[in-house]
């Protein structure tokens, strides 16, 4: 009986240990934010040198509008600059809200569109918010492809209607 006592403190000292030994603490990288499948995840958060954004003037003459791939919604590259100084000002000014409004091509049902445009908006939210937004300043609105930014049916009118449209509600 007492043997057994000490076998089972024994058995339990070392899953405590083995439990306290496997567990790790969260290691990231800067730049790789993303792996794998296309999930709706931004890529690439950079150092945002030179970043300020604090003002007004600072996002005037900003891109507000950013374009996705076909069936994907990770935030391309050429937009990192442009998002990172809107949420460069939105962390400067917490009285300031955006709507990400999400669309996408005709192509796909309706249902897939929505969630589509849904994961384009939210790809960009996490982008700001990465780079010092707030949860609390930015709204996301899919569209799906109710609202196309070019009517047709060619590769040039879906490639304006994949996007995510940055408004600022209030300043």
């Amino acid at each position: 009986m007492r043997a057994s006592n000490v076998t089972k403190a024994v058995a339990l000292a070392l899953s405590v240990a083995w439990v306290a030994g496997c567990s790790t603490g969260s290691k990231t990288s800067e730049g790789s934010a993303t792996a794998g499948t296309d999930t709706g995840s931004t890529q690439g958060v950079s150092q945002g040198t030179g970043v300020s954004g604090s003002s007004m003037s600072d996002v005037a003459n900003l891109q507000t509008v950013f374009y996705f791939d076909f069936d994907k919604s990770v935030v391309r590259a050429a937009g990192f600059e442009d998002l990172e100084k809107h949420a460069a000002y939105l962390a400067a000014n917490p009285s300031a809200q955006v709507v990400l409004e999400g669309h996408a091509d005709e192509r796909g049902t309706r249902e897939y569109n929505i969630a589509l445009g849904e994961r384009r908006a939210k790809a960009v939210e996490r982008f700001m918010q990465v780079n010092g937004a707030s949860a609390s300043q930015i709204e996301t609105v899919s569209f799906g492809e109710e609202k196309p930014a070019i009517l047709g049916h060619s590769e040039a009118s879906w490639s304006q209607n994949r996007r995510v449209e940055l408004k600022y509600v209030t300043r």
